[in-house]
């Protein structure tokens, strides 16, 4: 299983920025996708989930109506919409599968059996 996350960049307070996961190696239909991050000295952190069939989309508190998550099955990707940054956003993001509930995902990375390498956003104030 692979995957790859790109789309991280340098932007200032406000900017927007799309994160895309291209996966591959397996069939994805069972599997919850999500993003999660880590900043500098910090644990990593729920971002977003939905489920790779379609469905509901789930996210963290501070990032709640500023990020987006989708997903282009024919393509095999999912995105992450982020609008509005905050030079609190600032983290590696990383892409993430698994297999177990939506909540198991929210409550802990330990729930994701699958990680992509990460990608950093910066976001400048």
């Amino acid at each position: 299983v692979q995957l790859q996350a790109s789309g991280g960049g340098v932007v200032q307070t406000g900017d927007s920025l799309r994160l895309s996961c291209a996966a591959s190696g397996r069939t994805f239909s069972s599997f919850r996708m999500g993003w999660f991050r880590q900043a500098p000295g910090k644990e990593r952190e729920f971002v977003a989930v939905k489920r790779w069939s379609g469905g509901s989309t789930y996210y963290s508190d501070s990032v709640k109506g500023r990020f987006t998550i989708s997903g282009d099955n024919a393509k095999n990707t999912v995105f992450l919409q982020m609008n509005n940054l905050k030079p609190e956003d600032t983290a590696v993001y990383y892409c993430a599968a698994g297999e177990r509930t939506i909540l198991s995902m929210m409550r802990s990375s330990d729930a994701v059996d699958y990680w992509g390498k990460g990608t950093q956003v910066t976001v400048s104030s």
